[in-house]
């Protein structure tokens, strides 16, 4: 199956081995990978500030930057919730952008959703040698609407030992510029999650979105924690 890649911004210049690693998990699921080097931002972190005119240009690039008959995947249920919510909003005055943009959130699939219900795929030979913690993304959980797809993935990863921490389904504190305007209400939620973390023992957090592990990673480091977050993606590409 040919699918497009989308890489979100963050990931793209932050961490880069998790769009690789992405890469290497869809092809060893059968895909023939099409990556467009032209992609950009999705154009959320502007819309989320209230730059709506921004973001609707992004949004626009977006568009034209990916075919509309082809699946496009991507690691981040925040980034493809986005545009299969939220592009239908910016381009209501603009039907011709409008349809495309509804084409486009009808083929736009986070990873861990293509993979077990498209692909129907659930284990892709994997070892990862740790007890690890889960942590449900807001925009992934609540927007996105994927829970049990990455814990069905995780369950066939060799030598990985999954504990669920308390609260999993609370946010990181992290919310885009919200950690930075409220930057001690951030880190109070982030310490919380964090305690609830290490408390399971883990010694990873493991999560869908790289923008929530930057802050827990952030904080971790801070503190010289002994715990650590990584993507969903950095794990089932361990084979």
């Amino acid at each position: 199956m040919k699918i497009q890649l989308f890489i979100p911004c963050y990931i793209d210049q932050l961490y880069p081995d998790t769009a690789f690693n992405t890469i290497k998990i869809l092809e060893k699921a059968g895909c023939e990978v099409i990556y467009n080097p032209n992609q950009t931002c999705c154009g959320q972190p502007a819309y989320n500030s209230g730059y709506w005119d921004e973001s609707r240009n992004l949004a626009d690039k977006f568009i034209n930057d990916f075919k509309t008959d082809i699946p496009i995947v991507t690691p981040s249920g925040s980034c493809s919730s986005f545009v299969i919510h939220h592009y239908p909003e910016l381009f209501k005055e603009f039907p011709i952008q409008l349809q495309s943009a509804q084409k486009i959130g009808k083929q736009l699939y986070e990873l861990s959703d293509f993979l077990i219900n498209v692909l129907k795929i659930d284990n892709l030979g994997a070892s990862f040698n740790h007890t690890v913690t889960f942590h449900d993304s807001c925009s992934a959980l609540r927007e996105y609407g994927i829970k049990d797809e990455p814990r069905k993935l995780l369950a066939n990863v060799k030598g990985l030992k999954l504990i669920e921490m308390e609260e999993s389904e609370t946010c990181c504190g992290f919310g885009g510029t919200f950690a930075v305007k409220h930057s001690v209400i951030s880190t109070a939620m982030t310490d919380k999650k964090v305690i609830n973390a290490i408390a399971t023992g883990a010694e990873y957090i493991i999560s869908t979105e790289a923008s929530c592990l930057m802050n827990i990673n952030s904080y971790c480091q801070k503190q010289n924690l002994p715990i650590k977050g990584i993507h969903l993606a950095d794990v089932l590409a361990a084979f």
